[in-house]
């Protein structure tokens, strides 16, 4: 009898202590949707441009102060940084973008956003969440109810980010530059997620090694001697320097790189002159640059550099007028997951969510974000970064038998389905953290 006794209070002491099983979080985070649902309509319904989301964000802090966590506003302008301890352990940063697109939304939802603002540059656009960081943000939330639920199973500190201007690429460098890291410990591990269009709902997809391309945006400004039209050996013409850069950045990609290693150099805009019969003293040019590797892309942006200058020494032009080359703010490294956590973090969402359910990442394009801006710094700081699908499979065969297509990210007809893509962010971010911090 008394040994009974013991091996009752023993598997109750066993049970108690136990961690959450996989089927009890799904279960937990299919309970809490209705909850998280009203969040993500509401942020939907009132998007705010980068560098604007000032009631996102408070919204936010509301509902991580009321969770127990010490929240800090204002951080690079309208970003937040909210902190749990819950004992000894590591740091792990989970990282979500707030803003919008200035695109007038056209799905024709119950919610869609009828919103406008105005934007850094005073004008006012209207806003929509065209790339999903609605769902981000209420996955974030989602997660943090999860977390401290189960506080008994982890432990270590919690920093939850709320990120400005990601649609920018300048919000993450406006954290790293407002000492971030230095106001509030150093993450042992930062994750992040992105919601996808096209792919199936609910399907969680990563990969170790490369996510997102580098981004760079360049600026050559291209000085010449104005002079009448009639006259050109009388100036400097900008236009025909500007037309033999853009001509020469060609071959960049084409005779410099490697075939197996992908870049991007594309002028996106070329601005000079006033009138037909006018020769301008400038022309502006912008580009956007690409790569997949960090040597790849110091290759491109120091052969533009070398380009447009000696196109002008080939021109004539003097030292002091050699055309100028800019890089602008919003640019941001590659974005690679660390092999090492991957493998780690791989394993635990197999077992808890089932292979099933993963999928892996093929990248079909270069789309850049500046979530690397927290990892590929001195700290070195390992990063996780996966997608959830948002997407039903039957919006998928539908597009393929002729039906409506699949919008992609930033379009006004741009929507996912939320139920599926939040439930499986929290269950993927949840699991993640619990794994990194566990006892």
């Amino acid at each position: 009898m008394k040994y009974l006794k013991h091996a009752a209070a023993l598997l109750m002491a066993t049970a108690m202590s136990a961690p959450v099983l996989a089927a009890d979080l799904e279960n937990e985070v299919a309970d809490d949707y209705p909850y998280l649902e009203k969040l993500f309509v509401d942020f939907h319904e009132h998007p705010e441009l980068s560098f604007r989301e000032t009631r996102t964000a408070a919204k936010i802090a509301d509902e991580l102060t009321a969770l127990g966590f010490d929240v800090t506003t204002g951080v690079a302008e309208t970003g937040l940084v909210a902190m749990m301890k819950n004992g000894d352990g590591p740091l792990v940063m989970v990282r979500a973008d707030m803003d919008g697109l200035p695109v007038k939304e056209n799905t024709g939802l119950a919610y869609q956003s009828k919103a406008t603002q105005v934007d850094m540059h005073g004008i006012e656009r209207p806003v929509m969440h065209a790339c999903g960081h609605d769902v981000h943000i209420t996955s974030l939330i989602g997660t943090a109810r999860r977390l401290v639920k189960h506080k008994d199973e982890w432990s270590g500190t919690l920093m939850l980010v709320g990120q400005p201007a990601e649609e920018v690429i300048s919000g993450a460098k406006a954290m790293i530059k407002d000492d971030i890291f230095k106001r509030f410990g150093t993450p042992d591990y930062a994750l992040a997620l992105h919601v996808a269009s096209g792919v199936p709902a609910g399907k969680v997809v990563y990969k170790s090694g490369i996510m997102f391309s580098s981004s760079d945006s360049v600026h050559i400004t291209v000085h010449g001697v104005g002079t009448h039209g009639a006259s050109p050996h009388m100036g400097k013409d900008p236009i025909v320097i500007g037309a033999q850069i853009v001509n020469a950045l060609q071959t960049l990609v084409s005779r410099e790189i490697s075939p197996l290693d992908p870049g991007v150099v594309t002028v996106g805009t070329f601005h000079a002159g006033t009138k037909n019969n006018i020769i301008s003293d400038e022309a502006k040019l912008t580009l956007t640059v690409r790569s997949n590797d960090e040597a790849v892309r110091e290759k491109l942006l120091q052969g533009i550099k070398r380009i447009a200058e000696n196109t002008g020494r080939v021109a004539g032009l003097p030292e002091d007028m050699l055309p100028t080359v800019e890089l602008s703010l919003t640019s941001a490294p590659t974005t690679v997951n660390d092999d090492e956590l991957t493998v780690r973090l791989d394993k635990a969402l197999k077992e808890k969510m089932g292979e099933d359910q993963l999928l892996p990442y093929v990248q079909r394009g270069m789309g850049a974000e500046d979530f690397s801006e927290f990892t590929m710094t001195d700290e070195d700081v390992p990063g996780f970064y996966f997608y959830v699908g948002g997407t039903p499979q039957e919006w998928i065969d539908a597009a393929k038998e002729g039906g409506p297509a699949i919008s992609g990210h930033h379009s006004p007809l741009f929507k996912i389905a939320p139920e599926p893509s939040i439930k499986a962010g929290v269950e993927a971010m949840t699991i993640a953290v619990m794994d990194l911090m566990k006892k």
